[in-house]
């Protein structure tokens, strides 16, 4: 018997005003090497909304149900589907295809909430590979955080950045990812610095383990302030989750030799940027596009060895999900915005 499915999309045209509840049906029979799984949260990136709005990709064929983490339990398996059984708690991958190492363009083409369906919906048919487990200490709203956030922060710290103890981290804002990374440097015995225009903010990221906070609505050059909590030396990583509005700010508060994982662009995308510091001062700019399920299941040993916890700011309803963009668009969060419901 076909299941009734709710989603949310974004129907003919972009736009947050264009986001509706529309009913699907889930095949009968899923392949013999599907999962169907019971979503049951979500949570927004910031690519979740350029995507609805139509900036992050205008060619994007629609309808599209967006959103491109989620987490929930396993309804029924295929013939040939071995390691997951009916009653799995389970995340899906953000790159569905890409398993290991290097992506190619295939595998950056397998990516949920565009160009394919995301975890907006109560039921979804994902390849048993995937998927990976959820660490068993985290609620599903949790857990529905790190897909894509949590994984960026893990290889921009983990992966690329070469932190160990000792080593400066400098984390911009206090949105998901700069908090998922405030919280892997902090593991590896980090000193972090963050920046946020609200000391409310700050004094709440000091009590998630930051060691200085600068408010850069009162030191426009917070940069000098880098230098000065670092001895002049300079951040070894930089998470830049501004963009082109942030990006030459940061190349003065960067070491010699350091590095800017470059995540986000909420202070934008294009600009005529110098690159004399760049050159003179030998500093690598990696770009981070999520992460391989490989990667993923490393940081979920690592959250659960060290039984980490997200930073939910806010929940929403099924019903809600409009008001959650907006609230995501406003930038009062501190961590994540997520939409919960029973599938």
């Amino acid at each position: 018997m076909a299941i009734r499915n709710r989603v949310w999309e974004i129907a003919n045209s972009f736009g947050l005003e264009n986001l509706r509840i529309k009913d699907r049906v889930v095949p009968e029979n899923i392949g013999p090497n599907e999962v169907l799984v019971r979503l049951t949260a979500t949570s927004l990136n910031y690519r979740d909304y350029l995507m609805a709005i139509g900036q992050y990709n205008p060619r994007q064929k629609l309808p599209l149900v967006p959103c491109s983490d989620g987490a929930g339990v396993v309804e029924s398996v295929g013939s040939n589907v071995k390691k997951w059984k009916t009653g799995d708690r389970v995340i899906p991958i953000f790159a569905q295809s890409w398993q290991d190492g290097t992506p190619n363009v295939d595998s950056l083409r397998s990516t949920l909430g565009g160009p394919n369906d995301g975890c907006l919906m109560e039921y979804g048919v994902f390849d048993a590979q995937g998927l990976v487990r959820t660490p068993d200490h985290l609620t599903d709203a949790e857990a529905a955080t790190l897909g894509c956030a949590g994984l960026t922060a893990y290889n921009a710290v983990v992966t690329f950045g070469g932190i160990e103890p000792g080593s400066t981290v400098l984390t911009l804002g206090t949105g998901g990812v700069s908090l998922f990374a405030l919280q892997f440097a902090k593991m590896l015995g980090a000193k972090v610095i963050v920046t946020s225009s609200s000391d409310e903010k700050l004094a709440r990221a000091k009590k998630l383990g930051a060691d200085e906070g600068i408010n850069y609505s009162t030191r426009s050059n917070w940069e000098r302030d880098v230098r000065k909590y670092t001895d002049m030396k300079g951040a070894d990583l930089i998470i830049e989750v501004g963009g082109a509005g942030t990006l030459p700010k940061s190349m003065m508060a960067v070491r010699p030799y350091g590095t800017i994982a470059l995540i986000g662009v909420l202070a934008g995308g294009e600009s005529n940027l110098s690159l004399y510091p760049i050159l003179m001062q030998g500093v690598k700019v990696q770009g981070v596009i999520v992460g391989s399920k490989a990667d993923f299941e490393r940081m979920n040993s690592a959250i659960s060895q060290n039984k980490m916890k997200p930073v939910v700011d806010r929940s929403f309803g099924w019903d809600e999900v409009p008001d959650a963009f907006a609230y995501l668009r406003s930038g009062q969060h501190f961590g994540k915005v997520v939409i919960e419901w029973q599938g």
